[in-house]
């Protein structure tokens, strides 16, 4: 009986747990618009402060499922895909987030992310994640978080 009672309070443990599951790449579904997350350069995550684990295939699902579904209260992390160096994440209060026509984002935002420090100037439109989130509000005032 011991034995189940440790069981339980592992796998309890484990399924609250806030640190980010890796994605896989052509299996996991975006928890937005539901396409498969292909995109290195694109995808991003959350995970939420009960250990809830949220995949995007694009940054603007995360964007859109963030200002209709979750207070920032309710986050513990955040990452997006660093569009420069595929495969890598970023916290998004380390990234810069782009838009550009020459960026072609799974969702048709022209969107991505970015280091900080990269080189900014060479996109047209830069925001930092609370800026980028005012703008997808201008754009569609349906979200009203």
């Amino acid at each position: 009986m011991k034995y189940y009672i440790f069981l339980f309070i592992g796998m309890l443990l484990v399924s609250c747990s806030n640190e980010p599951e890796p994605i896989v790449y052509g299996s996991d579904n975006c928890s937005y618009c539901t396409m498969t997350i292909v995109s290195k350069a694109h995808s991003a995550q959350m995970v939420t402060k009960k250990g809830k684990q949220i995949k995007y295939d694009a940054v603007e699902c995360m964007i859109q499922d963030n200002l209709q579904n979750y207070e920032a209260s309710e986050i513990a992390v955040m990452l997006v895909a660093n569009y420069e160096k595929p495969g890598t994440m970023l916290p998004v209060n380390e990234a810069s987030f782009v838009i550009d026509k020459k960026i072609t984002s799974p969702m048709g935002a022209n969107l991505a992310a970015i280091k900080k420090d990269c080189n900014r100037e060479e996109y047209s439109e830069v925001y930092t994640w609370s800026e980028l989130k005012k703008h997808f509000l201008k754009e569609d005032p349906q979200n009203l978080k």
